[in-house]
């Protein structure tokens, strides 16, 4: 079956499905920034929040649009997922609204606040070993054992058409509200793993903004999207390493790949290290605790790891804000 990838179209249709659960998620000028990366007069970055959702990141977005499409097909029958922890809260809070059951495969050693909100929701947590996983692939096995044995329908945390429209709807906000002040985009900077954010914001992006450079953020040891861009297919890393515990996924997505592709004019690297400073920038500029993969992109730009030459204004995202206080400390170096 050959691999037809969301458009722009089923963006727009997944918006009024996450209008009746979400308000938009906040576009916020930062002058600090603007001022940090010594940009011209007359331009602005704007950082695009998702710790101010439900879940304290992007992932229910797509969450529910991926349930909502699929209520019907579900039916009794519960619904099973992996995650590092933000796609379970997301998946999570979705069945909440959708009244379905839900189970999430989770690693042994995501933070326990990614724990405590995905069962805040009601979902079931099962744990797997991560630092073996790459040999055992105790994760995917988990989760097709559950689908198989309770009958359950499998949801993607990012290799789904569903969950990359609706992920894509932050894009659209994004558009809107830049069009709303009058403002053009020359940059827009987001972190990318499996891709479903950066596919979903990609499309939005890419329509409403065609003159901006698209470009994605990942780790330095987990850099599966910035080698596949090189080698011009889908690159699978066996052992992604980074405290970006979001950005750990093996490889793109097969739905998320031509959407990438396309529309994403170049990644760039950073290292943990820099990650760290960035959480600490944003924590001693804008009070933001953030967790390491919601950071990333502020890095690249803090780190001057692209040149953001050009007249329009620069968007960055910041993916999540779910960490552990005593691991937030020690990365910030308050330890």
């Amino acid at each position: 079956m050959s691999i037809q990838p969301p458009t722009i179209a089923d963006v727009h249709a997944a918006l009024p499905v996450l209008r009746r659960h979400l308000s938009p998620v906040p576009l916020v000028r930062s002058w600090r920034l603007e001022q940090e990366l010594g940009l011209s007069p007359g331009r602005r970055v704007w950082l695009k929040d998702y710790g101010w959702t439900p879940v304290g990141s992007f992932k229910l977005m797509g969450a529910l649009n991926w349930m909502a499409a699929n209520a019907e097909r579900i039916g009794d029958r519960p619904v099973a997922a992996h995650s590092s922890g933000n796609f379970a809260s997301g998946i999570s809070f979705a069945g909440s609204r959708y009244g379905k059951r839900v189970i999430v495969v989770m690693p042994d050693t995501a933070p326990k606040v990614k724990f405590d909100r995905t069962r805040s929701f009601g979902a079931e947590v099962r744990t797997y070993n991560i630092a073996t996983d790459h040999e055992t692939g105790e994760r995917d096995r988990l989760t097709r054992q559950i689908a198989e044995e309770e009958q359950a329908i499998q949801a993607s945390p990012y290799d789904d058409p569903y969950v990359i429209a609706g992920n894509g709807v932050g894009g659209l906000e994004i558009v809107d509200e830049l069009r709303r002040q009058e403002r053009t985009l020359s940059h827009f900077l987001c972190p990318v793993s499996g891709g479903g954010l950066m596919a979903g914001l990609a499309l939005a992006i890419a329509d409403g903004c065609p003159d901006a450079a698209i470009i994605g953020v990942e780790p330095s040891e987990a850099d599966d999207f910035n080698r596949s861009l090189a080698a011009g297919k889908r690159v699978r890393l066996d052992r992604p390493k980074s405290i970006c515990d979001g950005l750990l996924s093996y490889d793109v997505g097969e739905y998320n790949w031509p959407i990438l592709k396309q529309h994403v004019t170049t990644a760039c690297a950073v290292p943990d290290e820099e990650t760290c400073q960035a959480m600490r920038w944003l924590y001693e500029a804008h009070g933001l605790r953030t967790e390491p993969s919601g950071a990333i992109a502020v890095a690249a730009a803090l780190k001057g790891k692209m040149s953001l030459e050009g007249d329009g204004d620069v968007v960055l995202v910041i993916s999540g804000r779910n960490v552990d206080e005593e691991a937030f400390r020690g990365w910030i170096g308050e330890a």
